[in-house]
């Protein structure tokens, strides 16, 4: 379960820009996650609830996931469509001379804090 030190890096992270703006406490935690990344949202909850709860200044904090579609593009016809769906192969023309355009994404959107 690598989801417990992705946890862990986003506390780490966190933790040092509420040290760099003398916040008290985080209330909640944004965070965009793509449909490919592997990353299983249960998983990283239930990681974030009993993590938190060991750091003080982000007791019962908030975790919000934002979840990115994965949209793979076609090179040969120009189309952009579900890569969940259908994979590499372009649905429209059959190709596999494609590329992943989003899905792919793990970021810190926003924090709300006190």
């Amino acid at each position: 379960m690598h989801e417990l030190g992705v946890v862990f890096h986003v506390i780490d992270q966190i933790e040092e820009l509420a040290k760099e703006n003398n916040v008290s406490h985080v209330n909640s935690v944004t965070l965009q996650i793509g449909t490919v990344t592997g990353i299983i949202p249960d998983y990283l909850i239930d990681c974030w609830n009993w993590a938190v709860s060991k750091h003080e200044n982000m007791i019962d904090c908030k975790l919000i996931i934002e979840k990115i579609e994965a949209i793979t593009h076609c090179d040969n016809c120009g189309h952009d469509y579900n890569t969940i769906v259908y994979g590499k192969t372009c649905p429209h023309c059959q190709s596999e001379n494609t590329y992943l355009l989003q899905g792919n994404e793990f970021m810190i959107k926003e924090m709300e804090v006190t």
